[in-house]
């Protein structure tokens, strides 16, 4: 028997039945809730009109809320968990919000189409920095962000008007403006989804159709033994797509997303271990603490919105040529995770793919998560880079993305992995690169060698996003500049050079 959709919006616990289990968030908001505040611009969460605040039971017990695209999030994803869209920010009192206030201040709404999207954005930045969110108890433990770590959470929303800075504007005085009449008051929300959790799986149906989202990971193993042809769904930052771009039916859908196990990220003395459904935001954070060369593509990985719902397990098993995460985490020596039934068996990541979106998985298996090289023993001198070409700086797809590592034996290279995306049908290593760099001393002359290698190892090709003469001659330009920042004679964790210094050197070669 079906069970109700059950999720907490406008001071209210929802129930719902009957809706499509690909019913998005921003269809339910418009047109059943007639909350038209959020709009819809893209239907692909690109342009962030349609961004709303969702907030989640942690194991700890908080609530953790997090900017996510409406337009491509299901609907029963929302059971167990509270909804906040703009409609709900208006005061008691009639007061504006403190965010909202700062963009009339700014002038910061010209047409006002993305406004609702942008305030949304700003206010899950206001709960996670501002002092009066959590009591003054906390108040020195919080830090007012800057107007890079602002622009970082406005990332997801575009204004077609351009009128970016008054908005960065209004982020940065809503912190200075008086506390709300009425703030979150987030341990009450806290025991509402506590009475909203479940047990077990929660079973919703419509007609033929099924959505099962299991709490353990042995049910998970068993629904995906019982029903292999059964769609597992994480973040729906691709699946999303499929729905509102190429209006595919999904008529069988598992969702992971209340799994506790596999939300949770395991530091070790060897390996990070990351569940499957760790965010992609979560993911990089934990990564980046290890490994600090990630930061700026861990930025540069889509939105915060989009980080904030897709999931690093979703990423890597998408299989995409073009995913950001896959060079990194091959070039860090990677290893996934599966499981069947009872069956758990792991493979370095690259071996996962076999072909064009094929992958040596069978039907009835799942990933359950990744393990990621710590950098003990002699790894503490592991050379790292990953590099990202694309159009746009923020929420693009790349063209090119590469990935350089070794592990420094003096001046002598050991142990060589290089990965690139958009070179090939998969996330590929450089195999022939690799052997001219292994065990020789790290040398201009050994980097030029291994730029003509790249010739060898990839053929790519030729698309809207780039030509496959500029992929494979700023593939070779990106293993000169990893040359660049770890030649030998420079100390041991080397600044990346300037822009300006990479293309002078790079002229000269």
């Amino acid at each position: 028997m079906s069970q109700s959709i059950s999720f907490y919006h406008r001071q209210a616990i929802r129930e719902v039945d009957g809706a499509d289990v690909t019913r998005t968030v921003l269809q339910y908001l418009r047109e059943d809730a007639h909350c038209t505040g959020t709009k819809e611009g893209c239907a692909e969460g690109d342009c962030g009109a349609c961004t709303v605040v969702v907030g989640e039971l942690t194991e700890a017990g908080t609530v953790e809320f997090k900017a996510v695209n409406a337009c491509i999030q299901f609907l029963p994803t929302l059971d167990g968990k509270a909804l906040l869209t703009v409609e709900g920010l208006r005061q008691p009192d009639g007061s504006l919000h403190p965010v909202q206030q700062a963009m009339v201040d700014c002038h910061g709404s010209q047409c006002g189409f993305c406004t609702p999207g942008f305030v949304m954005s700003m206010w899950a930045l206001y709960e996670k920095h501002g002092h009066e969110a959590c009591g003054s108890a906390c108040a020195a433990a919080k830090e007012t962000p800057t107007r890079t770590e602002i622009a970082d959470a406005l990332t997801g929303n575009l204004c077609r008007c351009t009128g970016y800075r008054p908005i960065v504007d209004a982020a940065v005085q809503m912190f200075d403006a008086p506390p709300p009449s009425a703030p979150v008051d987030t341990a009450a929300l806290a025991r509402t989804l506590a009475s909203l959790k479940r047990d077990d799986t929660f079973d919703y149906t419509v007609g033929d159709a099924r959505f099962a989202a299991p709490r353990t990971l042995d049910a998970l193993a068993a629904l995906k033994v019982e029903r292999p042809d059964a769609r597992i769904l994480a973040g729906s930052t691709d699946i999303g797509l499929w729905v509102t771009k190429q209006m595919r039916r999904l008529d069988d859908l598992i969702y992971v997303g209340q799994i506790a196990e596999l939300k949770r990220i395991k530091h070790g003395d060897d390996w990070i271990a990351i569940g499957a459904a760790v965010t992609v935001e979560n993911a990089y954070a934990a990564l980046a603490g290890t490994y600090p060369e990630l930061t700026e593509m861990w930025k540069r990985f889509a939105s915060l919105p989009i980080r904030n719902a897709g999931t690093l397990g979703g990423n890597v098993v998408n299989g995409s040529p073009i995913g950001d995460s896959m060079p990194g985490l091959i070039a860090l020596g990677a290893r996934v995770v599966l499981r069947g039934g009872d069956v758990v068996r792991e493979l370095p990541l690259e071996a996962l793919y076999t072909g064009y979106q094929q992958k040596d998985m069978a039907p009835h298996e799942f990933v359950m998560g990744l393990k990621v090289p710590t950098r003990s023993g002699a790894r503490a001198n592991l050379r790292f880079r990953t590099y990202k070409l694309s159009k746009r700086f923020d929420s693009d797809i790349s063209a090119v993305c590469a990935a350089f590592a070794f592990i420094a034996d003096g001046d002598t290279i050991r142990e060589p992995r290089i990965a690139f995306g958009g070179m090939a049908a998969t996330p590929k290593r450089a195999a022939q690169t690799e052997a001219v760099l292994d065990g020789v001393p790290w040398h201009e002359a050994t980097a030029q060698a291994a730029m003509q290698a790249l010739g060898r190892d990839y053929q790519p090709l030729s698309d809207m996003r780039a030509t496959r003469v500029y992929r494979l001659d700023t593939a070779k330009n990106l293993l000169y500049r990893f040359w660049l920042e770890t030649r030998p004679h420079d100390p041991l964790q080397p600044q990346a050079l300037s822009v300006r210094e990479v293309a002078a050197e790079t002229a000269r070669a």
